[in-house]
């Protein structure tokens, strides 16, 4: 498979942050959304089999939390499925952060899915695969990265149209960082006021929770690998 990196932080996002965790960055992305922050993962990166990968992250962590991400990692479906599976097999805590682009019934039971449903303002609405909605289980997470008022109604109004809260473990509203953000570690950078979102969510009452990404408060925003 093609990867980007593999290396050791802190979770920083979904109900698993602040946990140590191993992350897989898997290259390549079809989606151009306006706020990414990881457009080093479009192209390059390195072959590697899966003994490969498996002995990297073991020297890592021997156990604990991993997070297959990207990129999209469903684009190298093949390859990445059997990775999630040895991992499971080997007793790590695994998730995948992944859009919801590409169809994901071949991702094994026990993988914890962290679903990113782009809105409006990403630049790539209407992407997400609507079928994916029935293979999601009560451990997963699906994330809402939020720029304005538009992006918040539109999450607000999926997550009751599709009875979200009752489907999977937690709904996450999160505000999106400017992707040129560095030095202040701080909420300056945030493209929504995290104050303004969490006035909106609580006079709406929407069963979902506001996450930070505090990887970005602990160390430079632009900093890659953490």
């Amino acid at each position: 498979m093609q990867i980007t990196e593999i290396y050791k932080s802190l979770q920083g996002e979904s109900t698993h942050a602040g946990l140590p965790c191993v992350f897989v960055r898997l290259t390549g992305c079809n989606l151009r959304c306006s706020w990414c922050d990881s457009e080093y993962t479009f192209t390059g990166g390195h072959r590697m089999t899966l003994e490969e990968v498996l002995e990297e992250v073991e020297h890592l962590s021997p156990g604990g939390l991993v997070e297959i991400t990207g990129g999209e990692p469903m684009l190298q479906e093949r390859e990445v499925v059997p990775l999630m599976q040895s991992l499971l097999d080997d007793g790590y805590t695994v998730l995948l952060e992944t859009s919801g682009e590409r169809p994901l019934e071949r991702v094994p039971k026990g993988i914890i899915k962290i679903v990113d449903v782009k809105c409006p303002n990403s630049g790539e609405p209407d992407t997400f695969h609507v079928e994916n909605l029935e293979v999601l289980e009560s451990q997963d997470e699906v994330k809402f990265v939020l720029n304005d008022r538009t992006d918040y109604e539109f999450a607000r109004d999926f997550v009751v149209r599709h009875n979200l809260a009752g489907r999977v473990n937690a709904v996450l509203f999160s505000p999106a960082f400017s992707k040129d953000s560095g030095g202040a570690r701080d909420t300056s950078h945030c493209l929504l006021d995290p104050q303004e979102l969490a006035e909106w969510m609580l006079t709406d009452n929407i069963p979902a929770r506001l996450g930070l990404q505090i990887h970005k408060f602990i160390w430079d925003p632009a900093m890659k690998g953490v």
